[in-house]
């Protein structure tokens, strides 16, 4: 028994040092760092990129014609066009109710007929003492009376003559009609309204129907515009037309140093006043932090980066995207200048994973 005991004890210290020799031979698990693979990398740097200067602005009709009546207290009758309508100079746009404009024409005119034979009468009462001067038939009292009359008797004709004629014009004048050719962007007035119960213009027409962005450009950028400079012109449902600098601010705002450019463009129905759209002054560059377009991910939260940091973790950052021109891309928002990135944002990186940098032939 005693020696069955010491067998058994022998074989334990023997397991127990065969333990002890396998765990000093164990080798240690490698860290994060050590697992981590190769990626290319390249920094956030500023670059000139072609279109990369940019401006935003409204869109403005190149001429907008106000349009209302010109005379006042006449109830509208009828408004014959709307919103979107393509008119012709000296088309009728509306009318007011002409009928007690058209009584009292009748009233004048009648007048006029009245005068007109008093002046008649008078005139050939003078006219039949013509030569008697000295003759002593009548006294020149007389004569100078008749003749006087007769003067005075055509004047008055005349002025109710005119006094039609003004009626005329006032009554032509209650039909409302466009000064210039173009589109109805705007109608306030409304059949029953009466004219010159408000400061708002009745109709807004935007001549030949030009339509054109007015971008606000800053004072840094200001000297580079000029007459007839390319734009590609963004609208608000992204499409992009043609267009090209028609005319240039005399003058930068003193508060927001930010300066007028007026940007012609086509005659389009999706070109419409009133809207917001962006123009890329395609013949001009500027210099912007940018990274290759590689290096941008585009995922469910929008665009993003992955950052390198000195240990080599990687963070993934969102940036804003700008221009793009020879395979970069602008950064509007994001990390600073200088940072470093991974050049293929499709490459399997996730945040928090390490990463070993190579820059490749560039240090």
């Amino acid at each position: 028994m005693k020696r069955a005991r010491m067998t058994t004890m022998r074989w334990g210290i023997a397991a127990a040092l065969a333990l002890g020799i396998a765990a000093c031979h164990q080798v240690a698990a490698p860290t994060p760092q050590e697992q981590a693979r190769t990626v290319s990398v390249v920094r956030i740097e500023t670059r000139p990129i072609a279109g990369g200067l940019t401006a935003s602005g409204t869109l403005i009709p190149r001429n907008d014609v106000s349009v209302s009546a010109d005379l006042a207290g006449y109830r509208v009758s009828k408004v014959l066009v709307e919103e979107g309508a393509w008119v012709k100079a000296g088309q009728p746009l509306a009318e007011m109710d002409a009928s007690i404009l058209r009584a009292q024409l009748d009233q004048q005119l009648a007048l006029v007929a009245e005068q007109k034979a008093t002046a008649d009468q008078r005139e050939a009462e003078a006219a039949r003492v013509s030569g008697l001067d000295g003759s002593g038939v009548l006294s020149q009292e007389q004569l100078d009376a008749r003749r006087f009359t007769a003067k005075t008797a055509r004047a008055a004709a005349n002025a109710q003559i005119a006094a039609a004629a003004e009626m005329q014009t006032r009554l032509e004048h209650l039909t409302v009609r466009s000064p210039v050719s173009g589109l109805v962007i705007q109608r306030t007035v409304q059949p029953g309204d009466i004219s010159g119960g408000s400061a708002t213009a009745w109709f807004r027409v935007a001549e030949d129907g030009q339509v054109e962005l007015q971008a606000q450009v800053s004072e840094s950028d200001f000297a580079q515009m000029h007459p007839g400079l390319a734009a590609k012109v963004t609208l608000a449902d992204q499409t992009v037309v043609d267009g090209n600098v028609r005319l240039v601010s005399p003058r930068v705002d003193n508060n927001s140093q930010l300066g007028a450019v007026r940007i012609a463009l086509p005659v389009r129905p999706d070109i419409r006043a009133g809207g917001f759209a962006t123009a890329a002054f395609v013949d001009l560059t500027r210099a912007v932090p940018s990274v290759p377009e590689t290096a941008v991910r585009y995922d469910a939260n929008g665009a993003s980066v992955m950052v390198v940091g000195a240990d080599g973790k990687v963070t993934q950052a969102p940036v804003r995207t700008g221009q793009r021109g020879g395979g970069y891309v602008e950064l509007l928002s994001g990390p600073p200048a200088g940072s470093v990135v991974v050049a293929k944002a499709a490459s399997q990186i996730l945040s928090g994973d390490y990463v070993k940098v190579d820059w490749g032939d560039k240090p």
